[in-house]
C-alpha cells in the first residue's frame, strides 16, 4: 500500500554532479532522472510540480567545439525532463578567471617552472543563484503546504538556514539525500556526506556507488557499426 505522505524533490545538478555522476564518469544526460525521482519517493506520492531540478545554463562560446556540445547535450537533457513534467530552475553560469601558482603542490613542478612557467591563469565556469532559488522553493512550498516531506538533493551547507526555517516554523519534514562514493585515483577527492545537513534534517539517506549506477542509460550503439 502506498503512503499518503506528500514528497517535493529538488535536486541541485551541479552538486550532484560533481559529488556522485562525475565520480562514476557519467554526464546528466546519461542518467535517468526519473527513475531515480521513483527511487527517492520510495512509493510516496510525488507533488504536481515536486520534481525540481536547479541547474546553470550552457552557452555557447564561439571557436569552442566543447561549449557547442554541451549545450546540445544539456538541450537534450532539458527536453528529457520536460517530457517527464521537471520543473527546471535555471541559472546563468558565470566565468570567473582564476590563477594557479606553479609550486610544490603541481605534478612535476620544477620541470614547469625550468621551463618558465610560474603562474596558469585558466578560465572557470561557476553557478550564480542556484541555492537561493532551491531555498526560495523550499519555503514557498512549506509556506503553501505543497509538501509534507522535502527531499534535498544537494550537499550544500547554504541551505541550512531555509532548512531550519521550514522545520521549525512550519513543521515540515526535509530528508537529505547524500553520498559515500570513493575516488580511487584520489582518496582525498571521494564524497562524503555534509555533517551539517546530517545533523539539521529529520531523514539521512546516504547513497553508495551502486544504488546510483542503477540509474545510468546504456550508452547509446554506434549506428556505424
Amino acid at each position: 500500500m502506498a503512503s499518503k505522505e506528500r514528497v517535493s524533490i529538488l535536486i541541485d545538478a551541479g552538486n550532484f554532479y560533481h559529488l556522485a555522476l562525475k565520480k562514476l564518469g557519467v554526464q546528466e544526460a546519461g542518467f535517468d532522472f526519473e527513475g531515480f525521482a521513483k527511487f527517492l519517493a520510495n512509493g510516496r506520492i510525488i507533488v504536481d510540480m515536486g520534481k525540481r531540478f536547479y541547474v546553470g545554463t550552457v552557452r555557447e562560446k564561439e571557436g569552442d567545439p566543447r561549449s557547442k556540445e554541451a549545450m546540445a547535450k544539456q538541450t537534450s537533457l532539458f527536453t528529457i525532463l520536460k517530457r517527464d513534467k521537471w520543473e527546471i530552475k535555471t541559472s546563468k553560469l558565470k566565468t570567473r578567471l582564476e590563477e594557479i601558482t606553479i609550486d610544490s603542490r603541481v605534478v612535476d613542478y620544477q620541470r614547469i617552472r625550468k621551463a618558465g612557467i610560474d603562474k596558469i591563469r585558466f578560465e572557470r565556469l561557476r553557478e550564480k543563484g542556484i541555492d537561493v532559488k532551491l531555498a526560495t522553493d523550499l519555503i514557498v512550498g512549506a509556506v503553501d503546504n505543497q509538501y509534507d516531506t522535502a527531499i534535498v538533493v544537494s550537499s550544500d551547507s547554504d541551505l541550512v538556514p531555509a532548512i531550519d526555517w521550514v522545520r521549525i516554523r512550519k513543521k515540515k519534514k526535509v530528508e537529505y539525500i547524500g553520498f559515500s562514493i570513493p575516488d580511487e585515483n584520489n582518496p582525498k577527492n571521494s564524497t562524503n556526506p555534509m555533517l551539517s545537513l546530517v545533523k539539521k534534517t529529520d531523514v539521512k539517506r546516504i547513497l553508495i556507488k551502486s544504488d546510483v549506477q542503477q540509474f545510468i542509460r546504456p550508452p547509446l550503439l554506434d549506428k556505424k557499426q
